[in-house]
């Protein structure tokens, strides 16, 4: 199953040189998640060949402009192409007021229906549970209602040993009940164990979205053992008081989380404007934490 990160946005509180506000889409199967819509998202879309209508899930972390500002210029951009069918939303209670106040004066109403839930940062909830994944969001300190996500695939079914099954020449209608664990009788009364006709699938993999926040152990279980890590390191550590008082995580705070959470990778990014490049970021997270990579507007990563 396809499991990949796109970054198209990785700015923080504003745009600077070649970087845009916090944006990232999930392709998990063929379905696309839009993670934080920051100023400027549509145009990273288009460049980097993003197809709005293929989106069906956004997820706003907090209502600082730099994670929502180009949420409503989607919308719109989504209503005048036409589209129909049912897009859902998840974000802080006022949300939908914001929304619901630019439509009314702008005297839009949307031709495709908008889901609206509410995130809380009280405790983790599950907000989206389909086929492929399992999302929750995972709550956060920073100034204002902050919340992360995590998004776990589901565990797949077993996969058939096709030359056993081929050899024992077992019919087709038995093959989903072998998948979900059961042994199989054959029309001697000779009964095959389901460890000898499949094998385990993969070990089901996990996207943990950190949004802006306070370093604190508080989301660490909840995060444990990620197989990629995405959090905000918006300072070197030399700006720690910086970042308390902007209740924001340093580069070297943000691998500790990842060494302290046994994340096997770990990617940085919602970088203060002050650093015009990212070298130094990379290498402070990296003296803790080597499998580190920068959140680079345009890259793929891989969740694998």
């Amino acid at each position: 199953m396809k499991f990949e990160v796109t970054i198209l946005g990785s700015s923080s509180a504003t745009p600077i040189f070649n970087r845009n506000p916090t944006a990232q889409v999930l392709n998990i199967n063929e379905h696309l998640y839009l993670i934080d819509c920051g100023e400027g998202t549509q145009q990273q879309m288009l460049r980097f060949d993003i197809k709005a209508s293929r989106i069906d899930y956004i997820f706003i972390s907090h209502l600082h402009g730099d994670h929502y500002l180009g949420l409503v210029g989607l919308l719109s951009s989504m209503h005048l192409n036409g589209r129909k069918k049912t897009l859902y939303l998840f974000g802080p209670p006022h949300l939908m007021e914001i929304i619901d106040l630019q439509l009314k004066y702008s005297e839009t109403t949307l031709h495709f229906p908008l889901e609206f839930k509410q995130t809380h940062t009280q405790h983790p909830e599950v907000i989206v549970s389909n086929n492929d994944i399992i999302v929750e969001t995972i709550p956060l300190n920073h100034r204002i209602d902050t919340t992360g996500f995590i998004f776990r695939e589901k565990k797949r079914l077993r996969k058939l040993r096709k030359e056993v099954i081929e050899y024992l020449q077992i019919p087709v209608p038995y093959f989903t009940a072998l998948k979900k664990g059961a042994d199989y009788t054959a029309p001697n009364g000779e009964v095959y164990k389901n460890d000898d006709l499949t094998i385990d699938s993969d070990q089901p993999k996990s996207y943990a979205y950190c949004s802006d926040t306070l370093y604190g152990e508080q989301y660490f279980e909840q995060i444990a053992n990620a197989t990629l890590l995405y959090h905000e390191a918006t300072f070197l550590n030399e700006m720690l008081d910086r970042a308390n008082d902007t209740f924001h995580t340093t580069a070297l705070q943000a691998a500790a989380v990842a060494l302290k959470t046994n994340a096997k990778r770990l990617l940085i990014g919602h970088f203060s404007a002050r650093y015009k490049t990212l070298t130094e970021l990379l290498d402070e997270a990296k003296s803790i934490f080597p499998a580190t990579e920068l959140a680079v507007e345009g890259r793929t990563f891989y969740i694998e």
